[in-house]
């Protein structure tokens, strides 16, 4: 008796010490819902580099305007859902898999990222601005080129997030070990 005893109480905390796991179904549509709106995400600031670069070479300033203003339009619409639903998709994929949110340095690199273009997107770009600078027929001098450098700073992440999630580095992420 003492030992079926034993063996319950194990098996109990085992049960309870085991992790989180997303059963193959639920991974799976996790996983197109991750790599859908990843790939949405791309698109969406693509478009807005090529939207910022028109704006900005073009001579056209009722063209400029009528740029930034699609711009809002985008970001509200697609960027900012999008994100949310990467971000949202990626950690459960990350915690409910076999990967881990921060046990490979490929997995914490791709949510540092994404952190990146969302804070990047939050805080530096600014179309709202740039379509009110140019509403008036000016050029707004300078803050054009800044506008670019974001939108392409954050394709940039996107599409080395994108490398990350194909080529999956290997390298763990080391834990600190508390001394005795």
């Amino acid at each position: 008796m003492d030992t079926a005893a034993g063996t319950a109480g194990t098996a109990a905390g085992a049960a309870v010490r085991r992790r989180w796991t997303l059963r193959p179904r639920a991974r799976k549509t996790v996983t197109v819902v991750h790599v859908i709106s990843s790939v949405a995400l791309l698109g969406e600031v693509w478009g807005l580099v090529v939207l910022n670069l028109t704006a900005t070479l073009d001579g056209d300033l009722a063209l400029g305007h009528a740029a930034y203003r699609l711009m809002s339009v985008l970001v509200f619409a697609g960027g900012v859902p999008f994100t949310l639903i990467a971000l949202a998709s990626g950690v459960a994929l990350a915690l409910g898999g076999r990967w881990g949110l921060v046990r490979h340095w490929w997995v914490l690199a791709k949510l540092l990222l994404l952190l990146g273009v969302l804070l990047a997107g939050m805080l530096l770009f600014q179309p709202e601005q740039m379509a009110a600078a140019t509403g008036d027929g000016a050029r707004p001098s300078g803050r054009q080129w800044e506008q670019v450098a974001v939108v392409s700073g954050q394709l940039a992440m996107l599409v080395a997030a994108a490398a990350l999630s194909v080529f999956k580095p290997r390298g763990r992420v080391a834990r600190r070990r508390a001394r005795p």
